[in-house]
């Protein structure tokens, strides 16, 4: 039996379109210019006021400066090339970062949690609310272009970085217009407990929000297998070795936050060359990307039609192979 390894250096599929790669890189970085602009106004906003509403929303953006900056190093990082210590590249530094992300919501959401409580109970002198809205309502409206903007760049690109960095940003921009109503409902009704109320219900939004981004990564990380994923490679798979005369099995995949890893056995008749077999083999490896809607690299195993099963019996059996 042979094993026949497709290239990443060859394969047209497995390598970022540089124009890609510009875009996400500038996405990134505005992505980044951005959160401080906001991080500002809100700490503007949040010492005119006075509010612990507007002071969960000050945190958030404190998490997200921070946690763009370390998605920026990753997004560097991923694009960099194999290397004989790293052979598969940097791109599973992508779960790594979405992990990250999570895990600082998180904390701001515990923390948030706290200080709302706190302000609550010892009491909630809340001055120029007026001025602080326009400010957070003004961050609000721009972060929900820069959350589109980076999902739409984060989708094209298939960076899941963008993608989760464009979340968060949704997250903030939801998060402004809820402080933004709760406390215009302080301003009409005149209760000051709505502040901290809303604080909290902020504060539960971005936990939940920071969880998903870490369950994310936590089952990229595993190693998971989405089933419609799955779904789709057997389905190109079924086309392409049907028109190839081939039968295969023993389908794997994985994700490495970019592209698709996939491994899949050949069966070939027994008196077939080990030429012709290769030569099938890299047909398969360098069309079944091409049909997908990820990137991808396929792993093929070549094994005997025949006697397959036999030998993965006495594989299973007694350790060895046959």
């Amino acid at each position: 039996m042979a094993e026949v390894i497709a290239s990443p250096s060859t394969n047209p599929v497995t390598r970022r379109d540089e124009q890609e790669l510009r875009a996400a890189r500038f996405a990134m970085r505005l992505s980044l210019a951005v959160g401080v602009l906001m991080l500002l106004g809100k700490t503007t906003a949040y010492y005119v006021t006075g509010s612990a509403a507007i002071l969960s929303d000050f945190a958030e953006s404190v998490v997200h400066v921070i946690a763009v900056a370390f998605a920026a190093f990753s997004l560097r990082l991923s694009v960099k090339p194999a290397r004989p210590t790293f052979l598969y590249g940097y791109e599973r530094i992508t779960f790594f970062s979405a992990g990250f992300e999570g895990a600082m919501i998180v904390i701001a959401a515990i923390w948030i949690l706290v200080e709302a409580v706190e302000k609550w109970l010892a009491g909630l002198p809340l001055e120029h609310l007026g001025s602080g809205l326009l400010l957070l309502l003004a961050a609000g409206l721009l972060n929900a272009w820069l959350g589109w903007y980076l999902l739409r760049v984060g989708k094209r690109s298939h960076s899941l970085i963008l993608e989760a960095d464009g979340k968060h940003v949704l997250t903030d921009s939801f998060t402004s217009f809820g402080v933004v109503a709760g406390l215009g409902l302080v301003m009409l009704t005149k209760w000051k407990p709505f502040d901290p109320l809303i604080a909290i219900a902020v504060a539960l939004n971005i936990l939940w929000s920071g969880g998903r981004l870490a369950w994310r990564s936590a089952v990229g990380l595993l190693d998971y297998s989405d089933p419609d994923v799955g779904k789709q490679i057997r389905e190109k798979l079924d086309a392409i070795c049907t028109e190839l005369g081939v039968h295969y099995h023993g389908v794997r995949y994985r994700t490495t936050g970019y592209r698709q890893l996939i491994e899949v056995h050949l069966l070939f008749p027994h008196a077939t060359s080990v030429g012709e077999a290769h030569r099938l083999a890299t047909a398969l490896e360098e069309r079944l990307p091409h049909e997908l809607a990820l990137p991808a690299e396929v792993i093929t195993h070549l094994e005997s039609l025949e006697d397959h099963e036999d030998v993965h019996s006495v594989e299973h059996y007694t350790g060895r192979p046959g």
